[in-house]
């Protein structure tokens, strides 16, 4: 008989849920999941029970014997598990509006992973990550940890670096985007497209893309200079990009680039944003109440269309195929964050890199690219050295190094400024940033 697959998800309470869901339904024929464990906190149970039962009718739709088990109690759940997936958010979207109202004060961008929003994120989740890495040493030391949790590549790197976890995978949901995106540029089925990834999360570039195995790169770059094709995620509208710059990259970007080469830009949009709708937090916590109103019909049974507009699209195809190849040993290649092993040059050995990845049961093992273009190393490099210190001032609880993170990291134009913002966001989210105020009470 084929063992049953236990799965557990932290975060379980996401609205994200509904997505993964539909992925192991998709896939069971190859990934016999057994046991859904639905993890979340006290403030998160509400939200828990709504899209608990929304996954059990989804899994009875389906007739498949997948039993899901909803719990606040984290250990409980992680018990013998074969696979961890982690998507929350520390001090939930307050926390994130947060993020990104207070750097615009500064003339800074407000940004979920970018800059001083990344910085906080990182600072809040990355202790609580290293917690459910002790639990699972102890409690499943054979699982998986599946982490979505952004920043993903700050997180993944802090897990390879102070965790004894090894079987660490970070996913997001922005390369598969870029190969839907493309395929759908080139009127093909996402099946012919493969893309050579390589860069850090949320900052990877395409070093090259196939159709069947051909070179189309040359195509690609002339129809991202369209305004319209220069974003492929829903949380971030394309810009466009001057022609002659694009072509001279000759590598294909990300949504998020966005962000380094036209900065001012996205300033100015992200300010008439936040007065004209609110930010990007704001407008998600109206959607994510829509959501749940829609998740509570008790005739609902799919995942609803209205999911896409949360940002997340694709989530599930991306975890739940990463999962299934793991688990088969299929030997396909994904972007994935992991350890980088050699496969970027002018990245070290022991960090972790999103890179295109050949997944076996042993998880993944990265394509050597080489060096990365001269004209995007640089940039790597210094989002590379943001994330080691960000992660070191995480664990820590180190305020000059939070203050060095923030001030070497791009988006911030000088060192004072960094100092006033990480003051100013430290007191802002102080109940959630317990490491760097022990020593103040001591």
């Amino acid at each position: 008989m084929t063992k049953r697959i236990k799965i557990v998800t932290v975060g379980g309470g996401s609205s994200y849920t509904p997505e993964l869901v539909e992925g192991f339904i998709n896939r069971y024929h190859e990934l016999p999941v057994g046991e859904l464990w639905l993890v979340d906190i006290e403030a998160g149970k509400e939200k828990l029970e709504i899209v608990g039962n929304l996954a059990k009718r989804m899994i009875e739709k389906a007739g498949l014997p997948i039993d899901v088990h909803l719990t606040l109690d984290r250990r409980e759940a992680l018990k013998d598990a074969d696979f961890v997936t982690t998507q929350f958010r520390v001090g939930l979207l307050d926390a994130r509006a947060k993020d990104e109202r207070i750097p615009l004060k500064y003339g800074v961008l407000g940004q979920e992973t970018n800059g001083p929003g990344g910085l906080f994120k990182g600072l809040r989740t990355i202790p609580v990550i290293l917690d459910i890495c002790k639990d699972m040493e102890e409690l499943c030391p054979n699982a998986w940890l599946i982490n979505f949790t952004n920043p993903a590549g700050m997180v993944t790197e802090a897990v390879l670096r102070y965790s004894n976890i090894k079987k660490v995978v970070g996913l997001c949901n922005v390369p598969i985007g870029m190969e839907m995106g493309i395929a759908k540029l080139l009127d093909v089925d996402h099946s012919r497209i493969r893309i050579d990834f390589a860069g850090l999360n949320h900052m990877v570039y395409g070093i090259d893309v196939y159709v069947d195995g051909e070179s189309v790169k040359d195509k690609v770059m002339d129809l991202l200079t369209d305004p319209d094709n220069s974003s492929f995620v829903k949380n971030i509208d394309g810009l466009g990009w001057e022609p002659a710059f694009i072509k001279a990259l000759n590598v294909l970007t990300c949504p998020y680039h966005m962000y380094y080469y036209k900065t001012q830009d996205m300033i100015e949009k992200d300010r008439k944003n936040a007065e004209l709708e609110g930010t990007r937090a704001e407008v998600v916590q109206q959607l994510e109440n829509e959501l749940f109103e829609l998740y509570k019909d008790p005739n609902l049974a799919i995942k609803p269309p209205q999911l896409e507009k949360r940002g997340g699209a694709y989530y599930s195809d991306a975890a739940v195929r990463l999962i299934t190849s793991i688990y088969t040993d299929k030997q396909d290649i994904q972007p994935v964050n992991t350890r980088n092993n050699g496969a970027i040059a002018s990245i070290p050995d022991d960090s972790a890199v999103e890179v295109s990845c050949i997944i076996t049961k042993d998880g993944p093992k990265p394509i050597a690219v080489g060096d990365l273009p001269v004209a995007v190393r640089g940039l790597v490099q210094q989002i590379k050295s943001f994330e080691r210190v960000s992660a070191e001032a995480a664990v820590t609880g180190d305020y000059n190094k939070a203050v060095l993170a923030l001030a070497i990291n791009p988006l911030t134009p000088s060192d004072t400024i960094a100092k006033e913002i990480v003051d100013e966001m430290l007191a802002a989210h102080q109940e959630h940033l317990p490491q760097f105020f022990k020593k103040v009470e001591a």
